[in-house]
Order: C-alpha cells, then sequence, then structure tokens
C-alpha cells in the first residue's frame, strides 16, 4: 500500500484526490458510478473487467449508455479472476492501491478469493467499499438486487404513482446512482480517517440503504406515529398547495406555496386577495381538507398563462415554481448551460461524446475535458507492465486467457 499524496498547493483545486489509486470491479451503475466520483476527483481509476467486460456492455444501447456515463477516465484491465493466474494478477494491482469498489452478485469476491477479509488481510491501509442490494446481514444477504428491488423494498414504489392505478417505480434508476454517490462519500470520510490512523477500512452499503435514506423525511414522520404514507400523485399529504401539478397553456408547472405568507403571496400576485381569508383557504389545514377545490383555483389563475410566463411570475415574487420540462427542454436551459454539467468526454480515436460531470465544483476552477469510458481491456498491457509484468509474462497472460 503505498501513502497517499496530499496534492501540492499549485495543484488544481478540482483535484483533491490526485495520488490516490482506485481498485474498481463493479458492474452497471452503483459500483462503477462510485469509483467514478473519485475519478472526476483525481484518483486514477483501474477498472478490472472480466474478458467479456462488464455486463452493462451487453444489455443493450441502454447499456452502452451506463458504461459512458459511469466509467469516463478510467483505465480498463480485462482479466480471468476465476483463473489462479487472474487472480494473482489483481492482487498485485491491488496492492498499488488506497482503494476498493465492488457491487459484484452476493458471494462473488468471497469466491474469488478477493473479499474484504482476504485483500484487507493483506493489504490493511485498504479502503474496501462493498455495495449489495440489501446488505450482508439480513436474510436477503444473498439475493440478488437491482435498483428496482430496491425502490419496490424500501417503500418507494408504495408511494410513487397515482392513488387508483398501479404502484410506479421513479423513471430512473435513481437508487443505483445516489448509492454510487453514498458509496463515494463514505470512502472520502475513510481516506480522510486514514491521513489521521494509518489504517484502512472496510465499507458496506447497500441499495435498501440508500432507497430509504432518500425518503428520510417521510420515514421520520411514520416513526414518528404519522400514517401510513400512500400514493397521492401530485402533491404532498401535509401541505397545500405542494408539489402541485397545475396545467398551463403551453404545458404543466409544479408549484409550492404552503406557508401561510407564501399562499397569501401567491394571492395578491394573482390579483385573488379574498382567497386568503376564503373559509376553505385560510390555513393549510383547511386548504389540505379542500384540495380539490384549490387545485381548481390554482388552474383558474394559471392555465392562460404559459410555462416560462408563470415561472417568470412566481419567481419575481419568490414563490416556488419549476416549468415541467422533457429532456430536450432541459438542455435547452440557460441554467443547465451556466452550470457546466454538461462535459465532452474524449476518446484515444479524437471522437467525443457529451455526458454530465460532477454535480458541484471546487474553487473556481473550470471542469477539465475527460477522458471517454473506455473499451475493455484497453489499457491491459500498461497496466501489467507498471505492476511489473515483463512483455514476455504479458504475452504469456494474453496467450494463456488470463488477460485481454
Amino acid at each position: 500500500m503505498r501513502a497517499t499524496e496530499r496534492p501540492a498547493p499549485q495543484e488544481p483545486a478540482a483535484a483533491p484526490l490526485r495520488g490516490v489509486r482506485v481498485i474498481d470491479l463493479g458492474q452497471y451503475i452503483a459500483g462503477p458510478g462510485a469509483a467514478m466520483v473519485l475519478g472526476e476527483l483525481g484518483a486514477d481509476v483501474i477498472k478490472i473487467e472480466p474478458l467479456g467486460g462488464d455486463q452493462a456492455r451487453h444489455i443493450g444501447r441502454y447499456g452502452e449508455s451506463m458504461v459512458r456515463a459511469y466509467n469516463r477516465g478510467k483505465r480498463s484491465i480485462a482479466l480471468d479472476l476465476k483463473s489462479e493466474q487472474g487472480r494473482r494478477v489483481a492482487l498485485r494491482l491491488m496492492a498499488d492501491a488506497d482503494v476498493l469498489v465492488q457491487n459484484l452478485r452476493p458471494g462473488a469476491v468471497a469466491k474469488l478469493g478477493l473479499g474484504p477479509d482476504e485483500v484487507r488481510g493483506q493489504h490493511p491501509g485498504l479502503i474496501y467499499l462493498s455495495i449489495s442490494g440489501f446488505g450482508s446481514l439480513g436474510p436477503s444477504r444473498e439475493r440478488p438486487g437491482f435498483d428496482i428491488a430496491a425502490q419496490a423494498e424500501s417503500g418507494l414504489m408504495s408511494v410513487t404513482g397515482e392513488p387508483d392505478r398501479l404502484p410506479q417505480k421513479v423513471g430512473v434508476p435513481i437508487i443505483d446512482a445516489a448509492a454510487a454517490h453514498l458509496g463515494a462519500q463514505a470512502v472520502l470520510a475513510a481516506l480522510f480517517a486514514r491521513e489521521r490512523s494509518g489504517r484502512g477500512e472496510t465499507i458496506e452499503t447497500s441499495l435498501l440503504e440508500a432507497a430509504m435514506h432518500l425518503q428520510a423525511p417521510s420515514w421520520a414522520d411514520y416513526l414518528g406515529g404519522g400514517p401510513e404514507p400512500t400514493r397521492m400523485g401530485a402533491g404532498q399529504p401535509h401541505n397545500a398547495p405542494a408539489a402541485e401539478v397545475v396545467p398551463t397553456r403551453d404545458g404543466h408547472i409544479v408549484l409550492s406555496a404552503y406557508a401561510e405568507e407564501h399562499w397569501a403571496r401567491f394571492c395578491r400576485v394573482m390579483g385573488r386577495e379574498a382567497l386568503i381569508t376564503d373559509p376553505r383557504f385560510c390555513s393549510n389545514a383547511q386548504r389540505v381538507a379542500h384540495r380539490a377545490e384549490l387545485r381548481e383555483v390554482l388552474c383558474e389563475c394559471l392555465s392562460g398563462l404559459s410555462s416560462e410566463q408563470c415561472v417568470a411570475l412566481l419567481g419575481r415574487h419568490q414563490i416556488v415554481a419549476g416549468a415541467v420540462r422533457t429532456y430536450a427542454q432541459t438542455l435547452a436551459s440557460a441554467d443547465v448551460a451556466a452550470s457546466g454539467l454538461l462535459v465532452e468526454a474524449r476518446a484515444p480515436d479524437g471522437s467525443s461524446y457529451r455526458t454530465l460531470g460532477l454535480p458541484y465544483r471546487l474553487g473556481h476552477c473550470a471542469r477539465a475535458e475527460l477522458a471517454a469510458a473506455p473499451q475493455p481491456g484497453a489499457h491491459t498491457d500498461a497496466l501489467l507492465c507498471e505492476a511489473g509484468y515483463s512483455p514476455e509474462e504479458i504475452a504469456s497472460l494474453r496467450r494463456t486467457g488470463v488477460a485481454q
């Protein structure tokens, strides 16, 4: 285990993990996503893939999008980890690493002899992150876990959708993505602790825990004696108007103005001051009780305006509103353009693709151009050479099918 190098004062603030090496054994989103966050903060990320590559490479167009989204900037080596020789190569790469990230199916790393006990037994300074579906302690520890299962079993689907329709999933794999960032956050804390103690750490998180954590306010209400949350489509159960979907002349907006001051301000802006003292709407409790009539009023006030006019008008008066936008409309947003979130990832052949960078900035550094996601095994020879293998040994590993 090599010591973590502290960034020199003259180094860019956007690369605080310069000198940290990460081994990525992940597949799909959660594991690769956590490793990529560390990579975008400056770490050198080595993706150890099966000879056929990350499983996401084999599930069509959306799988390839996963690869592009969560593997840029990494170096890839393809190894047969089921072979003893391939396992030895992996351990040799791990000897020079600071962090290992894995989200393989339950039991897989243990069968390969690459579990946290085995690896950290040899390299106690290593920080070892495992992301599973349901955790390693409960009866579901051996079940495969995907985003959708965590959405279902965390209660999230039970509160998503219309009350008279089937439970709905969130439209994107939000739990996988959240677990990636939570895992990276835990690794950063462990790296900081290691600077003080010199000791590594074994970290576990799961999609189930991430999914419940995303619902913290609702769980706090329920654990505090509140009613069982249910699906209600738009709106919030205890406040109104809150997260209301309101039709406009050309689409929809969402609106929240449930604090009494905000509701009164909304009424004045709309020229409907009488609504402030209307018995149906004079308090939050009354507005919740008369939600159907409240929605009719919101529609009367806003349906003649365009979505952008609504957002501009309400925003000028510090009332929370947002236009419901498609992906194309979001991409055209001046706010998105100003954020710098969209970045170019460039491949060695000069081609590039647009993708999303980290959703925050460090200091005033401009986002650097990023390397595209590598092809499986694109850096095998270079990484084996760095690990001390001779050209003859590398040729032998390729010839015997241990590496490619």
